[in-house]
């Protein structure tokens, strides 16, 4: 029962650390599609306030 149980943690960790590299990709995805559309939306934003 000992032996296993260090496999066992570093099996965790690299479980974690898997889903981690998922999420991070997931955001990056999604950042790299809507990007466009706040950088237009801030930009629509902005000279609005500035024709004020």
């Amino acid at each position: 029962m000992m032996l296993f149980s260090p496999k066992q943690k570093g099996q965790g960790l690299v479980e974690y650390a898997f889903i981690l590299v998922l999420v991070a990709i997931v955001v990056i995805a999604a950042l790299l599609m809507l990007g466009p559309v706040i950088g237009n939306t801030f930009s629509k934003i902005n000279s609005s306030l500035s024709s004020v």
